[in-house]
This record gives C-alpha cells, sequence and structure tokens, in this order.
C-alpha cells in the first residue's frame, strides 16, 4: 500500500486536493476593506435585481468596494506560501531514486519528483509549505524506502515515513494549487455554460401541448418547448465541446405546478413555473422518491443528459432550488410545522420587501410571495427530509460509471439556515464522494445577489464545509463598468481584482461572470448607446414586456463584450457563459432575458463573438497560468491594463485595450512574442492593441 493512504500532513488531511510549485510572484497589496452593501428592494435572488434607486453599496468607507490601493501583486494566502528546500538521498549502486510525499498535496505521493544524482548522494529541489511539517519517502529502483539517517514518524497502521519539522522564509514564494491526483477533476479548470432547458432547444415537440400553462400573461411567461432531449442532441451533436465549454449549469430539475403565479415584489404578470424555481414536492414519507418536471422530459431523459454529458468529457450541474416550495406541495400540506408561517409577531404576513418582513432582517424567512413557503431549517426534520432530497438528485442519476449529477448551483443560499448547508455537505461526503474511485469534489457555488457586500459572500464560501465558491456579483460590478460601459477605470479594476483573487479562501473556485438570467442581457450593457445608462444593476423589466430591445447593430458592442469575456478566461474562478450571450442575443429585464435560443441566421458580429469564446476557451485549456498560478499587473490606466499570469513551466502576458482607439501597452517583456488571439508576432516591452481589442501573448 502506497504510504500517503496513511500518512497525510495535517494540512492536507482535511481536503484532498494537492499543491505543486507554480509561482514565486509574491507581494502584498494593502488591505481593502469589504463594503456593507444595503439593497432593501422587491427581491433580489429571484430574478429582481437591487433598485438602483435604493441599493447603497457601501456605509460611509472610503473604499466601498475593496479597491484597495492601486494596482501591484495580488496578495498571497498564508496557506498558499511556499519555501524551497533540498531533500537528499545517500548514493548507491541504485539507478534511479523519485522523491515522494505530502509536500505538493495528496498527488505527489501518487506522482513524485525525480531525484538527481550529484556525487555522494540523491538531490532533489522542492517547495514545502510554510511553517509545516511535511511526511515523504523514496522510490529506489521502483521499491519505497525511507532514509534512516533523516528523522522518521511512524503512525497507527505501522507505516513509516521520513518527516521534515518545516521552515520559514522571507520573502517566502506564492504557490497556487496544483494538479490533483489522476482521474480527479479539478473545477478551477471548469468553464460553465448555463443551459435555460426551457429555452434552449426543442427535442421532443410531442411534449408542448401538454405544457401550455392557462392565466399567464404572455408566451413569454410560459413553457416554450426547451427540453432535456433537446439539450443532449446539443451535446452529442459537440455543440459545448465546439464552444470550449466544459461544465453545464441545467435550470431546475424538480416538478412545478401547472399553474399561473404572479410575479414578486409588486411584479403583477402572471407566469408558468418554466424556470423551475417553484418545487412541487409530494413525497413527504419518502424523500429520496424524486419528483421530475415532466414538460422536461422522463426521468430517463435526464439520466441521458447526464450521461452524454459525462460520455463528451462534460460535467453538470442541476440548479437546486431549496429554499420554498410551492403551497399546492404535499410535503407543506402534511408538513407546514417545517415552513416558517407566512406571519411574524401576529402579522398578517411575512412576505420579503412587504409591509412587515424586509430583505435583510427576516432573509432565511420571509415568503418570496404569497404562494411560496419558505423552509426552516432550523426545525431538523425539515432539514433532514430537504438534505435527503439532494443526495438522491446525485444517487439516482449516476451513470454507468457511478458518477451522477456532478455538483449544485445552490439557489438563493443566503436564505436558508447555514445548518442545511453545513448537514449538507456532510451527508454529500459520507453518502456519495467517499464512496467514489478516486474521490471527486463535489462543486456547489452559490448565488447570493449583493454587487457590494463581499464578506456576506464570503460567510457560505468554506470548500471542506459549505460551498466551493460564489457567483461573483462584486467582480461582475467591476467588470461590466470598466470594460463594457467604460464608466470605471480599467487601473480601478486591476485594483479591485488585485484584493478579489484570494478574498474568499485560498481554496474558493467563485464563478465569473457578466451575464445572468435574472439582468438585462449584457450585449446592451456594452452599445454605443446603452439602453440603461450608468447602472450595471438595472433589473431592465422597464422594457420586458413593452418595446423590448432589438438586436445590437454595432460590431464595437460585441467587440466591448469579448473584452469582458477575456477578463475571465484569463483569471481565476470558473468563467460563465450564460447561454446566448455567445452570439450577443438580445433583451431586456426579466422574462425578456430569457428568450428562446437563436439557433440559425446569425449574422458577422455574432459570430464573430462566438469564435472570439471559443478562442479564449481554447487558449485558456492550453495554458495552466489562466487558471491557476499568480497575476501581477505590468500596467494600468483608463483605458488598457496588462497583466502576467505564471505558474509552474507556464507564463502568459494579457493586454486589454477597452478604448474606441489603438492604446500601447508597456511592461512587457522585451523582444518576439506571439499573439495568441490574432495568431500574429509582436515585439515588447511595448505594443499597441487595437480598439476595444485584448492580446494574449507568449514569449516565442
Amino acid at each position: 500500500m502506497p504510504p500517503f493512504l496513511t500518512s497525510f500532513s495535517a494540512r492536507f488531511r482535511k481536503e484532498a486536493r494537492g499543491f505543486a510549485a507554480v509561482s514565486a510572484l509574491a507581494g502584498v497589496l494593502a488591505a481593502a476593506s469589504a463594503a456593507c452593501g444595503s439593497s432593501d428592494v422587491e427581491n433580489r435572488d429571484y430574478g429582481q435585481p437591487p433598485d438602483p434607486s435604493t441599493f447603497n453599496p457601501g456605509s460611509g468607507s472610503s473604499d466601498p468596494y475593496g479597491y484597495g490601493q492601486g494596482p501591484g501583486k495580488v496578495e498571497c494566502p498564508a496557506e498558499l506560501k511556499r519555501c524551497e528546500h533540498t531533500i537528499t538521498y545517500p548514493a548507491g549502486s541504485e539507478t534511479s531514486v523519485e522523491l515522494r510525499g505530502d509536500f505538493g498535496g495528496p498527488g505527489t505521493w501518487e506522482v513524485g519528483k525525480p531525484m538527481v544524482r550529484k556525487g555522494n548522494v540523491w538531490s532533489a529541489d522542492i517547495q514545502i509549505p510554510l511553517s509545516t511539517p511535511i511526511q515523504y519517502k523514496f522510490v529506489v529502483d521502483g521499491e519505497w524506502k525511507v532514509d534512516p539517517a533523516q528523522p522518521t514518524i511512524t503512525d497507527a497502521n505501522d507505516n513509516t515515513n521520513n518527516t521534515f519539522a518545516g521552515k520559514t522564509c522571507e520573502p517566502a514564494l506564492c504557490e497556487e494549487e496544483g494538479q490533483l491526483p489522476p482521474g480527479v477533476f479539478d473545477w478551477r479548470d471548469s468553464v460553465i455554460y448555463f443551459v435555460f432547458v426551457d429555452r434552449f432547444f426543442n427535442g421532443n415537440t410531442s411534449l408542448d401541448a401538454a405544457c401550455r400553462v392557462n392565466g399567464v400573461s404572455g408566451a413569454i411567461a410560459d413553457y416554450q418547448g426547451g427540453d432535456w432531449a433537446g439539450v443532449t442532441q446539443k451535446i452529442n451533436a459537440g455543440y459545448f465541446n465546439d464552444l470550449g465549454v466544459n461544465t453545464l449549469w441545467i435550470t431546475v430539475p424538480f416538478d412545478n405546478p401547472a399553474v399561473a403565479g404572479r410575479g414578486v415584489g409588486g411584479d403583477d404578470k402572471r407566469y408558468s413555473g418554466y424556470h423551475g424555481y417553484w418545487p412541487k414536492l409530494d413525497t413527504p414519507n419518502d424523500p429520496t422518491s424524486l419528483s421530475h418536471e415532466s414538460c422536461f422530459g422522463s426521468f430517463d431523459d435526464l439520466k441521458t443528459l447526464v450521461s452524454s454529458a459525462h460520455a463528451k468529457g462534460l460535467k453538470v450541474l442541476f440548479d437546486y432550488a431549496m429554499v420554498h416550495v410551492h403551497s399546492s406541495s404535499t410535503v407543506y400540506q402534511q408538513h407546514n410545522d417545517w415552513f416558517w408561517p407566512n406571519s411574524k409577531n401576529g402579522s398578517p404576513d411575512c412576505v420579503c420587501g412587504g409591509q412587515f418582513c424586509k430583505w435583510e432582517t427576516d432573509a432565511e424567512r420571509c415568503w418570496f410571495t404569497d404562494y411560496l413557503p419558505h423552509w426552516n431549517y432550523t426545525n431538523a426534520a425539515a432539514r433532514s427530509w430537504s438534505v435527503a432530497n439532494a443526495v438522491a438528485w446525485i444517487t439516482k442519476t449516476q451513470d454507468a460509471s457511478g458518477i451522477g449529477v456532478d455538483g449544485f448551483r445552490a439557489d438563493a443560499i443566503k436564505h436558508v439556515d447555514i445548518s442545511w448547508l453545513t448537514e449538507l455537505r456532510a451527508k454529500i461526503k459520507t453518502d456519495v464522494t467517499a464512496k467514489q474511485t478516486p474521490q471527486q469534489r463535489f462543486y456547489m457555488v452559490g448565488e447570493t445577489y449583493d454587487f457590494g457586500n463581499r464578506d456576506l459572500l464570503k460567510q457560505y464560501i468554506d470548500p471542506a464545509t459549505k460551498l466551493d465558491g460564489q457567483f461573483d456579483f462584486p467582480l461582475r460590478r467591476h467588470i461590466v463598468e470598466a470594460a463594457l460601459m467604460r464608466t470605471r477605470s480599467m487601473s480601478d479594476l486591476a485594483a479591485f481584482m488585485d484584493s478579489n483573487d484570494y478574498f474568499y479562501g485560498a481554496n474558493a473556485v467563485m464563478s465569473t461572470f457578466v451575464g445572468n438570467h435574472d439582468l438585462p442581457r449584457a450585449i446592451h450593457l456594452a452599445a454605443n448607446n446603452r439602453i440603461w445608462g450608468d447602472d450595471q444593476g438595472a433589473d431592465g423589466k422597464d422594457r420586458a414586456w413593452q418595446n423590448q430591445p432589438g438586436a445590437v447593430g454595432e460590431l464595437e458592442a460585441y467587440e466591448r463584450l469579448a473584452n469582458g469575456f477575456a477578463i475571465l478566461f484569463t483569471n481565476r474562478g470558473a468563467p460563465l457563459v450564460y447561454y446566448g450571450d455567445e452570439i450577443g442575443l438580445p433583451g431586456a429585464g426579466d422574462p425578456d432575458n430569457r428568450r428562446f435560443m437563436q439557433w440559425s441566421g446569425l449574422n458577422s458580429n455574432q459570430t464573430f463573438l462566438r469564435d472570439r469564446i471559443k478562442k479564449l476557451a481554447d487558449i485558456r485549456s492550453k495554458h495552466p497560468a489562466l487558471r491557476r498560478g499568480t497575476r501581477q499587473t505590468l500596467s494600468s490606466d483608463k483605458d488598457t491594463w496588462t497583466y502576467v499570469r505564471a505558474t509552474t513551466g507556464d507564463t502568459v502576458y494579457v493586454a486589454i485595450n477597452r478604448s474606441d482607439a489603438p492604446k500601447p501597452v508597456s511592461g512587457l517583456p522585451a523582444g518576439p512574442l506571439e499573439d495568441l488571439v490574432s495568431a500574429q508576432s509582436a515585439n515588447g516591452p511595448t505594443v499597441t492593441v487595437p480598439a476595444r481589442q485584448t492580446r494574449v501573448f507568449v514569449v516565442k
């Protein structure tokens, strides 16, 4: 048995995610204070972005968004700091020696570092965690050995390894998380595509007629025919592989009632549950009996989608709606004590944002509207039922490989008691991942609709016990304002991102985005004449039902949106593409931002944007420095930003120009460079970047 099975150091025992050498870009950015946002609005988490007239991202701080003190090096978290260290083994007649151990995480127990013979010793230069003991062993001509001249430690299973007590160094190296053990998917490599199932592709027209709901306010508010069979057809046709994404987020698979309901927060339009966020749960005595959305197909259709995605190398996330159920649910009717009452201290109701209950102070109990009872997860029975139901969606979608759905998008996570999340994470570990070989990381990413309060997002993130990450709304604000709308300087964006890279923790995997299903389509924010002015968070509801915007005509908008995607694809996190954003699909606020996907008749602007996203995804897949490692700003000003990303064996330089004129950028290496976007050559250290373009350079 390899010794790593019983001898992880304490640092790695909690989470088997390895570290390997990546970069010596270390530095300290002055600490930035996070804002304490205020957004007392209609509904921030269920399709209603903050009202710009009331949203105040900050509370008097001179640095309300954590911009930091200007561009520079990213602050290195303590858990990523490393020191150089040399380990030796006495030389004899052996022909090969390999060093293995936990110095690079569990992966370096399986694939170690070859040692080099230098005189009478074999030697290996490695990087070890700062002030942390390590354990290691030698594979000598294929046989595991320890060096008795060096300190050893023996565990309860009589497994003996060499050990080193650790060391400090100044300055320390900064090292990103490295390759995981073979067969374990690394979510830092994820590029997510949000498939809004009902609006994506109709693969089974026989379902359509039965899914029309009476009483809705218009066709855009009802089922339009997209289904799981349609998504599977696009999977098998290679659409997602060709685009360069490797993860599909699909809308909530739960059954929804065939009734119309009013919108929330004063929206008097009537909608069906085509979106999936009104779960109808009818098996109170058996949480593992799953109720799926029949308008999307059979449960076998859903399983086929998952297995087909896996066969194409794609991961699948389910949008998981766990805040409330529809009032017609048998679970609610038989166990209303599992839900908060629609009242507070005797009040007539407790609807979020109403007279008696507020989004901020009553987030974990208020009803989004009067037909959506809010789960009370402080009730152990309610929590146990819901967690068991969530686990069943994982186990019952398993394909022949034994892997089911690969992760959850946790809808409106700040509206649930934290005990639900910690219990779910623990249950997934014992009932799902512990039974896998090799054990995978079940990715959970949350939605907390807040553009300013990073501390609020952060409190739900801990890959060991809570979420792996959240959708990065504060970053979205800065990217949109700087690269698309041009209302903030690129220097501001650089400084904010320096403060943001590790804000949520060294092991967090945030999902970065510019568009989603609760905001007007991103292409309009990049237009020459912006419909909603300078407000990146406008909900766009004023044109959701009448005077809906048409396609944006100018190429400039598509180039600006491409720049936004370039920032996502050349930095940390799992970039998100909202369906249709790859072609600049137009749309105002909900529900107009959920138009049916356009599959034909694309114009040259749309194909430019789609092809640019393909190119960026391809570059990202080939350069680990863009997915991990560290970033250092080389130069920035009002219109441009140039930075270097580096990891062991890979260094990439990114230059972005948001101006409508060509701009020179500096700080690049002197000498010949190759631009991976245009396939053209350039010469550093100063290069002119065309208007509204991004260039990604490597040294020739």
